[in-house]
């Protein structure tokens, strides 16, 4: 298998892969890796296959899992990141289980220099868990969904706050004109936190995302006072201000939305995924097992369309 040759169709991926030193590869042996990965929260079902599946070294797989470990932990802790990772399905199914593994003792170092609790690093990494879950039931079969999303819990942006997630950034031209238009107190290149919704996490109840907001506040000051977040930010299809049509006024979701103020509005393919488990289904076909799914499917087989929408509010 020749690697760089698959990379050549990312050609600024595999430059800037190209132009790092390999980083030493610490995988666990296979004796010791399902303790690892039931600690990460990896389905059982997945545990033995990606055992069996770890790479050697030498392999074209070991090649590219040491300049991806390398990427990451020359990149730790930015807020400017490197090149996203890429599905490579030629790799199989588990290849960034491996360099997500290997970059551990990386993260793990970087949390300590913060002083990050140790609760708040495991509950942050078993999100590696959480996306092999969702690329089972998105598809059917074993992988990690959306491998540039761990790239955010590997050098050190993001972190599990209790039912939401918060992840360290700055604020894009359009974003930060649109909330300083919006009377908000921050503009382009200035500090924010990214609000996400976890799946597989329990109820969206308001106490538990009070709490997390209100835990985010005291976190993201003590253990990066150099930042200085004004506002926090989401962009999600839950933000969608046509859900208030069909879901009670006491929704959940609803709930969630008016926390926000809302801004513009951009296209959310990926919302029968979150919802469904699947993209691509015809409307007539949707379950309508919930209130949520009926709303959802309904609108679409009636002609409508989903949008993703972000939203602001102060920090």
């Amino acid at each position: 298998m020749d690697v760089k040759a698959l990379l050549g169709r990312h050609p600024r991926w595999l430059a800037h892969l190209e132009a790092l030193a390999p980083a030493d590869l610490d995988l666990p042996a296979p004796g010791e890796l399902p303790v690892e990965l039931l600690r990460l929260a990896v389905p059982h079902e997945d545990v033995n296959a990606v055992v069996a599946a770890r790479p050697e070294p030498g392999s074209p797989q070991w090649w590219l899992a040491e300049r991806c470990v390398a990427s990451l932990a020359s990149t730790m802790g930015d807020l400017d990141g490197p090149p996203p990772f890429r599905p490579m399905p030629e790799l199989g199914p588990y290849f960034y289980v491996y360099v997500f593994l290997a970059a551990l003792p990386h993260t793990r170092r970087y949390h300590r220099e913060r002083g990050i609790p140790e609760e708040v690093s495991w509950a942050t990494f078993t999100d590696l868990g959480r996306v092999m879950a969702a690329h089972r039931r998105r598809h059917g079969g074993p992988g990690v969904h959306a491998p540039h999303w761990l790239m955010l819990h590997a050098r050190g942006i993001l972190y599990d706050l209790g039912r939401l997630q918060f992840n360290r950034a700055r604020l894009d031209g359009p974003t930060g004109e649109a909330i300083r238009a919006d009377g908000g107190p921050a503009g382009p290149g200035d500090a924010l936190l990214g609000v996400h919704v976890p799946d597989f996490r329990g109820p969206l109840t308001p106490e538990a995302c009070t709490e997390s907001f209100a835990r985010a506040r005291r976190f993201f000051p003590r253990h990066f006072p150099e930042e200085r977040p004004r506002v926090m930010t989401c962009g999600s299809w839950l933000l969608d201000e046509q859900l208030a049509r069909y879901l009670p006024p006491g929704s959940r979701i609803l709930d969630f939305q008016r926390r926000f103020r809302p801004l513009h509005r951009f296209d959310d393919a990926d919302l029968l995924g979150f919802v469904f488990g699947a993209s691509g289904t015809d409307p007539a076909r949707l379950p309508r097992r919930t209130r949520l799914e009926r709303a959802i499917a309904d609108h679409l087989a009636a002609g409508g369309t989903w949008h993703g929408r972000v939203g602001w509010l102060p920090f």
